[in-house]
């Protein structure tokens, strides 16, 4: 008897979840968080909240909650290989719901996305249900063939790139006001600091990708390059953010980016001097905190990922808020 068919409805709603991977739900945040903070519009009113749920649940729980659940069921085989405890391949549930589950996910994504958008009107509306709707497309697309956009890393890193940072960002700036030149500017930064991280997190599964042909940039070029290559687009995105913070006339954010931008090579070095034993600090947050949130691995270059992660997106997060909240507040 299948193992899906012997699970109680509890283990049955886990595994659904599970399948969203509830993990990555809380990686569109920063851009949303950041696009709001960058139209300098959104009030504190209960109306205004309501929004920012809406538009946090379309992207998070149920668009990147469709990404993870449609992959998932395009890459069965491999899955087997590289995660072979995941929902699916574990047999905790079948083939058929899994599709389900992604599909319920893709419905209720639209059915916000046009809400919201019927609700803002006008061009804004337009670009939050256009954001949605092609960052879904990208989603499935990047596992279902004939496309397939993972096979190779220079579809894969892009689509993860738009559907993570660009198309979050926008959206949200868009919700409570116009799009203008800044946020376009710190919507593509979010877009080449979410490539930078994707092509670290393909350390995890390059076994899997090489055996089933897939050309992550760890199979091409192998781990030390991929680490050259993911810190010299993270260190372009800092730079280039303090260079846009000062021209737009914000002097003292734009100091916070070189210091972030001066830490962030510190430890870029020291990783690469020592991928398996650098970054010590990190060791408890990675082991017993974050852990349990961004996972822990079997493979030496990923958890070093994981251990440098956790300072980079702090770093980043924390530049990223302040210059957006200096753009909402010129915008005030």
């Amino acid at each position: 008897m299948p193992v899906s068919a012997r699970l109680g409805f509890t283990d049955k709603v886990r595994a659904h979840l599970e399948l969203l991977d509830p993990v990555t739900w809380i990686s569109v945040f920063p851009c949303l968080a950041a696009g709001v903070m960058a139209s300098g519009a959104m009030q504190p009113t209960l109306h205004d909240y309501l929004l920012l749920f809406a538009i946090f649940l379309m992207f998070g729980p149920l668009g990147t909650g469709f990404s993870q659940s449609v992959n998932d069921c395009f890459d069965l085989e491999l899955d087997r290989v590289n995660e072979p405890t995941r929902p699916i391949p574990s047999g905790r549930l079948s083939p058929k719901e899994g599709l389900a589950n992604s599909i319920v996910a893709l419905l209720l994504a639209i059915a916000i996305a046009v809400y919201l958008g019927l609700h803002i009107g006008g061009l804004r509306g337009l670009i939050i249900v256009s954001s949605i709707m092609t960052a879904l497309f990208v989603a499935y697309i990047y596992s279902a063939p004939p496309l397939k956009l993972k096979k190779n890393i220079f579809g894969s890193a892009p689509a993860v790139g738009f559907s993570y940072g660009f198309a979050p960002f926008l959206a949200a700036n868009a919700l409570f006001g116009d799009i203008r030149p800044e946020a376009i500017w710190m919507a593509t930064l979010n877009f080449f600091m979410a490539v930078a991280l994707i092509i670290l997190n393909d350390f995890k599964s390059a076994a899997g990708d090489k055996e089933g042909g897939l050309k992550s940039l760890t199979v091409m070029i192998g781990a030390r390059n991929t680490f050259l290559v993911s810190f010299a687009i993270i260190d372009t995105v800092f730079a280039t953010l303090a260079f846009l913070a000062f021209s737009w006339g914000f002097v003292i954010p734009a100091c916070f980016v070189l210091v972030g931008l001066v830490l962030s090579v510190v430890i870029q070095a020291q990783l690469l001097h020592d991928p398996k034993g650098s970054i010590s600090f990190m060791n408890s947050a990675v082991e017993d905190g974050f852990g349990n949130v961004l996972g822990k691995s079997d493979v030496h270059e990923h958890n070093a990922f994981l251990r440098y992660q956790i300072a980079n997106n702090i770093l980043f997060l924390v530049n990223n808020l302040f210059v957006a909240g200096m753009v909402g507040y010129k915008y005030l």
